[in-house]
């Protein structure tokens, strides 16, 4: 009697080779089945597994199937490629916003920087002005000595001088004082007396400036004479200097009436 193989053993091996191709046709089956099975046994298995595999998957269905698993394969490789291109835009942006990051804070460094220079040029500006003051007002003061030292010896030389050449006789003594305009308000006078000229009394008025201008005969003109005149009937003015501030000056100041002399003259 013939021995025949397991015949579970044969389909089993048989059915795995026809998954792995998928769907074939019934004479491709019996052929397959011919070598193992009789004619109608052959027969059966081969319409079976025709009639199974038709109803598990249709050709078309797994065409279909597969075109789907290709799109999807080429939208995953699409997918994960633009992925990638984000992944490398996220690190070229993170890598720029920490240069930006960098730049804000030597920018914020900077700014502190020229903030404080600002400041100490502010305190700077502000000391200066105050040591400016300062000097102003010992400028002041040292103007204001050499004048009153100026006028000083103007009082000693001016009677002798007065007296020589403008034929005053000084009644008393030159001194500083205040004297009341026509106005009534107190006008300070730096050099201020009396005298007899041609046997008629004289209100002499003056004043001391280290260097005579033109600027300052004027302001004296307007500030002592011009409010005096109105007190005083008969008036004489004098001005004293260690120097002109140019050679006109002297010769403006007696062309209104005003006697000029150095301090080298006393």
């Amino acid at each position: 009697m013939e021995q025949r193989r397991p015949r579970n053993k044969n389909v089993k091996m048989i059915a795995d080779q026809d998954t792995q191709r998928f769907m074939l046709s019934a004479d491709q089956l019996r052929h397959r089945l011919n070598p193992v099975f009789d004619a109608s046994q052959t027969e059966v298995l081969a319409e079976v597994i025709v009639d199974a595999y038709s109803d598990l998957v249709k050709t078309s269905d797994f065409n279909e199937l597969k075109e789907i698993v290709r799109d999807l394969a080429q939208a995953q490789t699409r997918t994960e490629s633009r992925m990638e291109e984000l992944a490398q835009a996220q690190t070229r942006t993170e890598a720029r916003v920490e240069e930006l990051a960098q730049a804000q804070t030597r920018t914020e460094a900077r700014v502190e920087e020229l903030a404080q220079a600002q400041t100490r040029t502010e305190q700077h500006v502000a000391q200066l002005t105050l040591d400016l003051k300062d000097t102003r007002k010992q400028l002041g003061g040292l103007s204001m000595t050499v004048g009153y030292t100026l006028e000083n010896e103007a009082y000693k030389a001016l009677p002798g001088l007065l007296a020589e050449d403008h034929g005053i006789l000084v009644q008393g003594r030159l001194k500083r004082g205040y004297i009341k305009d026509a106005k009534g308000r107190d006008l300070e006078v730096n050099i201020l007396g009396e005298g007899l000229q041609n046997q008629q009394w004289v209100n002499i008025i003056g004043e001391g400036k280290s260097q005579l201008s033109i600027p300052e005969v004027d302001r004296f003109i307007h500030k002592r004479l011009q409010p005096l005149q109105a007190v005083f009937p008969q008036v004489f003015t004098v001005l004293v200097t260690h120097m002109v501030s140019s050679p006109d000056v002297e010769d403006y100041a007696k062309h209104r009436g005003i006697a000029v002399y150095y301090s080298y003259d006393f």
